[in-house]
């Protein structure tokens, strides 16, 4: 599947010195060091296309988005990979609903989320790679953990046993009850008959009346949600010699830590031999207006919407990163109007002539996001030098400061 247009990343001097990256790890509950490497693998879970790019997802998509511009910024190439379902219960049955071509409703909305992407300058992934195109790579996976005795059938549909992956839980840290309840929540089946485990997860569905197939070497059917992502991760983002993980970063919103990514965690455990991610990062909810922001209650705010109404999408990107990455927090219209504020008051700044020092900015930005990505921090020294300025301090290199906010914040003034 094709990805987006590339972006482009303006140098920051070789002058400003890089920390090591440190990042919030889901699965130990706290903040590490990934380690100094010329090479990372990062694996973003990609969206369902029935409905365009919500905040929720820009919000996700811009953090990774972030980890990517600093790594590279600090030298290092990040292989970035990211899939998209384009095969899916939620995608059918919106189809249905609106008598539309599944194909063509995920088509529109890949279209969208691209352009959304483009939009709020995100980084384009190495491969995008849909849940279509990778069935091969899932039929494959299938079978190497058969082969591993983890598949059982129930009925004509394929299980895979998630206790045999001696990690399994390591990565949420819940107990059995709240598990069970979540995986039912989050479209899984732990009450179904024949199972050997309530949070065994299917990897393989027979062809359903009226539903789209392709052939196996166990019948028609399509892949369960949490193979796909074990499978294209593992295909793509090849193991280096000698390393003790499968990849370095498995990204995604804080709603897939289970069941999503501790099941497709322990396949990719049993598939590749050794743990699959260094390190389990994950973003924040976003809210709207003191609720939680759901297709079920009506209240999502898409950004091609917003963009479309004649919003700058660098105030989308700045005023998503003017909270905590990996906080739930919520979206209001003043949010979005102070940043439209402030981008006028840091563009104007930007085109002096004379300004305040900036070297000393750019290393604070930079100090900043290899701790835990604290936009927060980063954006008040942005603004305090914005308040410099005003006062008249000058010595400074706007051009420089322009250049760095770009390449290492993702907004182009």
């Amino acid at each position: 599947m094709n990805s987006w247009a590339e972006v482009s990343i303006p140098p920051v001097s070789s002058s400003f010195i890089f920390p090591t990256l440190s990042l919030f790890n889901s699965s130990s509950e706290r903040v590490e060091e990934l380690p100094k490497k010329s090479v990372y693998r990062m694996y973003v879970c990609g969206i369902t296309p029935y409905d365009a790019t919500h905040l929720g997802h820009a919000a996700t998509y811009i953090t990774f988005d972030l980890i990517n511009r600093y790594l590279t910024a600090a030298g290092a190439r990040v292989h970035f990979v990211e899939n998209i379902t384009d095969i899916d219960d939620p995608l059918l049955e919106r189809a249905n609903r609106d008598g539309v071509a599944w194909q063509d409703l995920a088509q529109s909305q890949i279209e969208l989320f691209r352009g959304d992407m483009v939009d709020l300058h995100v980084i384009p992934p190495s491969n995008y790679i849909g849940a279509v195109e990778a069935i091969p790579l899932v039929v494959n996976a299938i079978t190497r953990l058969q082969e591993r005795g983890t598949i059982y059938p129930v009925d004509a549909d394929l299980y895979y046993e998630v206790r045999a992956d001696p990690q399994f839980g390591t990565r949420a840290h819940l107990d059995d009850e709240t598990s069970e309840r979540i995986f039912s929540e989050r479209g899984g089946d732990p009450h179904r008959a024949g199972k050997k485990d309530p949070l065994d997860c299917l990897v393989w569905m027979s062809q359903r009346e009226g539903e789209p197939g392709w052939d196996s070497p166990w019948g028609t059917g399509r892949p369960g949600w949490h193979i796909e992502c074990s499978a294209i991760a593992l295909h793509y983002l090849e193991s280096e010699v000698g390393d003790d993980y499968s990849i370095d970063i498995q990204g995604g919103g804080s709603d897939l830590i289970f069941p999503h990514h501790e099941m497709g965690a322990s396949q990719a455990h049993i598939l590749g031999g050794h743990p699959f991610a260094r390190l389990y990062v994950h973003s924040g909810m976003i809210g709207l207006d003191g609720e939680k922001m759901s297709k079920s209650l009506g209240n999502l705010v898409f950004v091609s919407k917003l963009v479309a109404s004649g919003v700058n999408p660098m105030a989308i990107r700045l005023a998503l990163l003017s909270g905590e990455y990996r906080a739930d927090r919520m979206w209001t219209s003043s949010q979005l109007d102070s940043a439209i504020e402030f981008l006028d008051e840091l563009r104007i700044a930007l085109s002096r002539e004379e300004t305040a020092p900036t070297s000393h900015v750019i290393q604070e930005i930079v100090n900043h996001m290899s701790n835990d990505l604290n936009t927060v921090g980063a954006l008040e020294s942005v603004k305090s030098w914005v308040r410099e300025t005003n006062r008249g301090s000058t010595g400074g290199s706007p051009g420089e400061l322009s250049r760095a906010i770009d390449a290492l914040l993702g907004i182009a003034i």
